[in-house]
């Protein structure tokens, strides 16, 4: 858990604290989806949480930037699929494995028979199941299968793009899914009142970043694979779950993450 007291932060709008406090609710946020170490004014963190989630683009721009020039420094010097290895691990490690390790709790609960309230409890549990296993297994060799595909010239740019469709998908799925649990957990420190504007906000970063780099073709395509992706993901944790947990966030930007990779392979094979 973050340092940082909620304190009134429910008494506060999450938009007006992100404008007025751009900073300080930025990094809340980076501190929370990285493990880069950036300490000042940490102390604030729990104010402005809610906040934070309208830099969650950003933020996933900043993990893409630093993935791509990597894989651009060193492209001269490795194979396509050694970088893609390179590429996958780096986006993992900014993130501390956050996100995988959501989708293993979540595989664990959603593909088990269980009802709703054994299926919460098996996703708490901090032991990966089997499904959690074979879901991080698919997941991983998807990306590489795709990056590893597709030339090197553009594998920096679909690096760059993946961490930003992929909390924009975590961002969408808290705007049209209520809070699965009840009490207190890590996901519920982000919702707000706020999130469907927020949510809005992020489709339109994501939208202008992707249709400054690619055709507008391949933009909007790669805009509905992102929002098809979230809106499939959080039907399903509705139907299952009744909401989403900060371990289903987790897994929608993991999925994401594949599902734009792979479009975006599939679009240069096409072109």
């Amino acid at each position: 858990m973050k340092n940082g007291s909620p304190g009134n932060c429910n008494q506060e709008s999450a938009f007006g604290l992100a404008l007025y406090h751009p900073l300080a609710s930025f990094l809340a946020g980076f501190r929370f989806l990285t493990i880069l170490p950036v300490s000042w004014m940490s102390n604030t963190d729990g104010r402005f949480f809610k906040a934070s989630l309208l830099w969650f683009p950003a933020i996933g721009a900043v993990i893409g930037l630093l993935a791509a020039m990597l894989i651009w420094f060193v492209s001269g010097l490795l194979p396509s699929s050694v970088l893609a290895f390179f590429g996958i691990l780096v986006l993992a490690a900014l993130s501390g494995c956050l996100h995988l390790d959501g989708l293993a709790d979540s595989c664990d609960g959603l593909l088990s028979s269980r009802p709703r309230g054994r299926a919460l409890e098996i996703m708490r549990d901090s032991h990966a199941g089997v499904m959690g296993v074979i879901a991080l297994v698919f997941i991983l060799l998807g990306k590489y299968a795709a990056l590893s595909s597709m030339p090197k010239e553009d594998m920096a740019m679909i690096l760059f793009i993946m961490p930003v469709a992929g909390r924009t998908a975590i961002v969408l799925m808290m705007a049209v899914l209520p809070y699965a649990r009840t009490g207190d957990g890590l996901g519920k420190l982000f919702y707000s009142g706020e999130s469907r504007g927020i949510a809005l906000s992020s489709l339109i970063f994501f939208l202008i970043i992707t249709s400054l780099l690619y055709s507008l073709v391949t933009a909007v395509t790669l805009f509905l694979t992102m929002l098809a992706t979230a809106a499939l993901f959080s039907l399903w944790c509705y139907l299952k779950l009744g909401g989403a947990t900060g371990d289903t966030l987790g897994a929608v930007c993991e999925c994401t993450e594949l599902t734009v990779a792979v479009t975006f392979c599939v679009l240069s094979g096409i072109n």
